[in-house]
């Protein structure tokens, strides 16, 4: 592993001296290029340097105790030794963490999906306590966020809500809430006081640029209707909700949140093409299920992932056996605690799949 990252530090050097290059500087494309590639490259050489210059520290006090020292003069090395020893593990796990391959959408806008599964109203009520746990996390951040498409039940439940998340990092953050998230807890409308399992399913999606993936005009259907709410009431009086059907994949993307139909046709075109994207990238990982297996997961919608028991104020989630004891601040937006333990697992497992190929 330290022989590859001596070559990352020869070409971390090259970089250097051809961003000098007045040659190179006069082409604002070239330098850019190489300018990302330098910053790529900084936090891992940075870190192996300081390595290097660690281990040699150590072996020069470990070479110490070989000489004729008083026994104050001893301990003191030895002491060295310990703390030099400790600072290189440290600096070696840095080094692994920092070798994981990055997720090229990790800085990406997020376009999230939640829908109501099984449990009726009950399932879109917790619908709509997922949807406002995201919006208030959002807000936490300093996200903005925009509603896509909404079907409510007129009792603050949501049968679906589409939403976009738009923050730097926002997919790196929320990538691991995609899955099936179950809630246990007494109905409102329950007189008996039984607890009730329902369910909502939550997509997370990356936000991706018309340019990434290739739609053929030929291959989409677009349909107009008239937008309606709740209860079957007008929203308007013009057709202007939209209906996009991708007809190779079978896709159908609806939008009426708006007045305008472009606006609709807009926004639906948008999810559907991270829903094309996200296919995409399942064949890869399909294909890919050593890398897969080496993940905590992220996209799986059939796979339970999480518990919320009301009754007794707890969230559970199952891919890490991690349970947190402040429901009402979680569903308040405090998912930091939950978020950074998963991340942390999913570098874990990364960093033991990138050992064992060494």
């Amino acid at each position: 592993m330290y022989d590859n990252l001596s070559i990352f530090e020869k070409r971390y050097e090259e970089l250097e001296k051809l961003m000098a290059d007045p040659e190179v500087t006069s082409d604002g494309k070239k330098f850019q290029e190489l300018a990302i590639e330098h910053a790529e490259l900084t936090d891992i050489v940075n870190a192996y340097r300081k390595y290097t210059e660690t281990s040699k520290n150590l072996n020069d006090s470990k070479e110490m105790l070989n000489d004729k020292l008083d026994d104050d003069m001893r301990e003191l090395v030895k002491e060295e030794v310990k703390e030099l020893e400790e600072e290189l593990n440290d600096l070696d796990q840095e080094i692994r963490q920092l070798l994981v391959p990055k997720d090229k959408n990790d800085d990406k806008n997020v376009i999230v999906e939640i829908r109501a599964g099984a449990g009726g109203d009950e399932a879109a009520l917790f619908a709509g306590v997922l949807f406002r746990q995201y919006l208030r996390y959002a807000e936490r951040n300093n996200w903005k966020t925009e509603i896509l498409n909404t079907n409510e039940i007129g009792i603050g439940g949501y049968k679906e809500v589409i939403f976009m998340i738009r923050g730097k990092g926002a997919y790196s953050r929320l990538k691991f809430e995609s899955g099936v998230h179950r809630v246990q807890r007494v109905p409102e409308t329950e007189a008996s006081g039984r607890i009730h399992t329902s369910t909502a399913t939550v997509a997370v999606l990356p936000e991706v640029d018309e340019v990434e993936v290739e739609i053929n005009p030929q291959d989409i259907r677009i349909d107009v209707f008239r937008s309606s709410g709740h209860g079957g009431q007008s929203v308007n009086t013009t057709d202007s909700a939209v209906r996009i059907t991708h007809l190779p994949s079978g896709l159908v993307v609806s939008c009426q949140d708006e007045k305008s139909q472009l606006k609709n046709k807009e926004k639906a075109m948008k999810i559907l093409v991270s829903k094309i994207y996200e296919m995409e990238q399942e064949k890869q990982n399909a294909e890919l299920s050593e890398e897969k297996r080496a993940q905590v997961g992220t996209g799986d919608r059939s796979e339970r992932i999480r518990t919320y028991n009301f009754p007794q104020g707890r969230i559970t989630d199952h891919r890490i056996n991690l349970t947190l004891y402040k429901l009402n601040d979680f569903v308040d937006g405090d998912l930091d605690e939950m978020i950074d333990a998963l991340i942390q697992e999913d570098r874990t497992l990364k960093m033991e799949a990138a050992h064992l190929k060494e």
